[in-house]
């Protein structure tokens, strides 16, 4: 059977709803129980429900032969995997925030609040500005109002929870959206089960595309 990762939350739910559109279904995914993995024994395919930051993981290591997971985390992690579509789902944008009136001071080191450490270091090396990353893991948006940091490097969507917190987008570092990915082997011994259901997602997001 082809092993797909999908992500647990909101995104996992469109990611499912786009398989489905394709005949990709399992309805089984949304009963009332603690099930992690199903099968559509007709499509032969087997869906894995897992923590979006492990797709990738699941996927590099052959426990799973495809999934879907989100560029963000494949920008701040290196996995030896193929990055074969781009979903277009869970669209948002990786930017630098700051405080309304926000000045950067240029003849010091910029202090820089993330859980993005590896895009954040990348981003301020092409520009050639000396950091310090601070690391978090929630509540980035308190860094700089508590003075703990200049700016924050973190995923944005509607910019209201910036926008509830005086801070603004200063900097666009990339667009974020849902991305298919493959195990390297995978691909490799199945290849026609995978173009085959990449030819049908694609049929699908041009026909939705087309739409809107």
């Amino acid at each position: 059977m082809l092993n797909i990762a999908l992500p647990k939350g909101r995104l996992g739910d469109k990611v499912y709803e786009l398989f489905a559109s394709i005949g990709y279904d399992c309805s089984e995914i949304y009963s009332d129980n603690r099930k992690l993995v199903f099968e559509n024994k007709e499509n032969g395919v087997r869906y894995l429900l897992v923590k979006p930051s492990d797709v990738a993981i699941y996927i590099a290591h052959g426990a799973a032969d495809i999934g879907v997971v989100g560029k963000d985390i494949l920008e701040e992690d290196s996995f030896d995997i193929y990055e074969l579509l781009d979903l277009g789902l869970g669209k948002c944008n990786m930017c630098v925030a700051a405080p309304n009136d926000y000045v950067e001071d240029f003849d010091r080191p910029l202090r820089v609040a993330t859980k993005f450490v590896n895009i954040a270091k990348n981003y301020y090396i092409s520009l050639n500005r000396e950091i310090e990353i601070i690391k978090l893991n929630g509540s980035i948006e308190i860094a700089p109002i508590l003075g703990l940091s200049d700016v924050i490097v973190d995923i944005v969507e509607s910019g209201k929870t910036l926008k509830e917190n005086n801070l603004r987008v200063y900097e666009k570092i990339m667009p974020i959206s849902a991305r298919l990915i493959a195990n390297k082997s995978s691909y490799k011994f199945k290849s026609a089960d995978i173009d085959r259901l990449m030819e049908k997602l694609k049929k699908e997001l041009a026909k939705n595309d087309k739409n809107n």
